[in-house]
């Protein structure tokens, strides 16, 4: 049986891993699978030490990753070339910017908020002007499907104010930089077990691609 390893950025704040490891497990779960949730930095286990922890020799790595820059093109193959040496891993892809994603936070908001009248996406940011460019379809993907304008407020390179909006962050699990969402407005928690159906997608299409 192929495991299931999820692989985070990681995060100091301490409700962080209880989120990644619920997403991990009800993706897992729907998969019929063993797991393990795995991150780059700040938690633990480290990739390699979830991948020495199986019974299973063979494990398919899906990154909790939103873009497919500096973390995605540097962090994990680094960290997948350690793991190698413990475990037959596949890699999987991310979780992207796609329709499915605009699906989840579209029902999102229409649960959090059905009477919003605009919404603001809150991912956490990228220099990569390609990648800042997929959070702008990302947000249009959203306000298509929930018919409610969308704006991109990114929680380390904002450079446009919040207006009167319901805030959905575009983030795994809880993090340090969802304190920066003001108080008074709105908001939407972290996606966690939300990204279930999706991550056992990721984990189908590898295992069939492999």
């Amino acid at each position: 049986m192929t495991a299931l390893i999820t692989l985070s950025h990681g995060s100091r704040h301490p409700r962080a891993k209880e989120g990644i490891r619920a997403l991990t497990q009800a993706a897992a779960t729907q998969l019929g699978v063993e797991w393990a949730d795995a991150h780059l930095e700040f938690d633990t286990p480290t990739l390699a030490e979830a991948a020495a922890s199986f019974s299973s020799s063979r494990a398919i790595v899906v990154p909790l990753l939103f873009t497919r820059a500096f973390h995605a093109k540097i962090d994990v193959p680094r960290h997948l070339a350690e793991a190698r040496q413990h475990c037959d891993l596949v890699l999987a892809e991310p979780l992207g910017t796609g329709s499915d994603i605009a699906d989840v936070l579209a029902r999102r908001l229409r649960i959090d908020d059905p009477t919003a009248t605009h919404a603001t996406l809150f991912p956490v940011g990228t220099s990569n002007p390609e990648q800042a460019a997929n959070y702008d379809r990302l947000a249009a993907e959203v306000a298509k499907r929930a018919g409610v304008e969308t704006a991109v407020v990114s929680a380390t390179r904002g450079q446009r104010r919040f207006t009167d909006t319901h805030v959905l962050p575009l983030f795994v699990t809880h993090g340090t930089l969802l304190d920066r969402i003001p108080d008074h407005l709105p908001a939407s928690g972290p996606l966690t077990t939300d990204l279930a159906r999706i991550v056992a997608n990721r984990y189908r299409a590898a295992e069939k691609g492999a």
